[in-house]
């Protein structure tokens, strides 16, 4: 595969999440041309509107949108976003079941008017959706994914960047499993620079502990319930991260990614989403099967694995 030239991107749902998608890919030039579909027209009208009148001070990337499926036509990729949003005190798996019946109807509908496209599920709870989604479709499991845990290895390498004292782009570090209540870090192949996380230290940085690391994994885990406490809804970060995403997609970046796809005999786990770093290019996403876990990095996937397993089954 290669680079995608005249790439189009669409992005379903005009909430906050989809609004904010499609922002960052109009200010990162993430795709030449963008599209904004949701059935509620009034809303999605006023929101390509918006966006529209802010292209002066953007690249060359176009807006366009409403709630005629035809705008989707000829997407090279299409971002999922569409579904009712996570109150406050509520898990990703609680919305599964409005969120699926959703995602079923509107999957038909897309895949006609942009059968060749890469399908990124950002909608919660995204693995569980995945699932679902990659049997309703039929798709390669590398053309349809979730954005899954992209964006809490975001705030990983943020809060750890924090404490160390150093570039956020400086730490290696992933998120990995359910984009929700059993993720994990894999502390044992995490670096800052080339520096195992336990042994680095720098002036008015001293060494973490493992209690430390605890801590920190804790408050990227419940990371979202505290801004959605707070302002009702997670947006711009996820926005940021989901046009990052379609950037490696249409650009053939080869990136690798702590994405979700449908797992097949990864460390004898199939049949279930989970984020685990992946290969993201022009072909969609390819997980890493040589990617390394502890003994008890095993024992959490594992468990991972088996919570959305049983979400999955009870939607079926």
């Amino acid at each position: 595969m290669s680079v995608i030239e005249n790439s189009k991107l669409t992005v379903v749902g005009a909430g906050s999440v989809g609004s904010s998608t499609a922002y960052a890919a109009l200010i990162r030039g993430s795709a030449r041309h963008v599209a904004l579909y949701d059935i509620a027209t009034e809303k999605v009208e006023a929101e390509v509107l918006d966006l529209a009148h802010g292209t002066q001070f953007t690249g060359s990337s176009d807006i366009i949108g409403g709630s005629d499926i035809s705008v989707a036509e000829g997407s090279h990729v299409v971002v999922i976003t569409a579904g009712a949003k996570q109150k406050p005190g509520q898990t990703r798996i609680e919305l599964a079941g409005t969120n699926a019946n959703i995602l079923k109807t509107m999957l038909p509908r897309l895949l006609e008017v942009a059968p060749d496209a890469i399908y990124v599920i950002v909608t919660n709870p995204c693995d569980v959706l995945t699932v679902l989604a990659q049997d309703a479709t039929g798709l390669p499991p590398e053309r349809i994914f979730a954005s899954g845990t992209v964006l809490d290895t975001s705030r990983l390498r943020w809060k750890l960047a924090q404490r160390a004292g150093v570039a956020s782009s400086s730490v290696h570090a992933y998120i990995v499993g359910e984009h929700g209540d059993t993720e994990f870090p894999l502390w044992s192949n995490a670096t800052i620079g080339t520096v195992p996380i336990l042994d680095w230290e720098s002036p008015g940085h001293p060494r973490m502990t493992t209690d430390e690391l605890d801590e920190i994994a804790i408050d990227v885990r419940d990371a979202a319930y505290k801004v959605i406490q707070g302002k009702g809804a997670t947006n711009y970060a996820i926005g940021l991260s989901s046009a990052r995403i379609v950037e490696a997609i249409l650009g053939d970046e080869h990136s690798v990614m702590p994405v979700s796809t449908v797992l097949s005999n990864y460390h004898g786990i199939d049949g279930v989403a989970l984020s685990v770093p992946s290969i993201v290019s022009a072909s969609g996403a390819t997980p890493i099967h040589e990617t390394p876990f502890s003994s008890n990095e095993f024992e959490l996937l594992a468990r991972s694995a088996a919570t959305l397993r049983e979400a999955a089954t009870t939607l079926r």
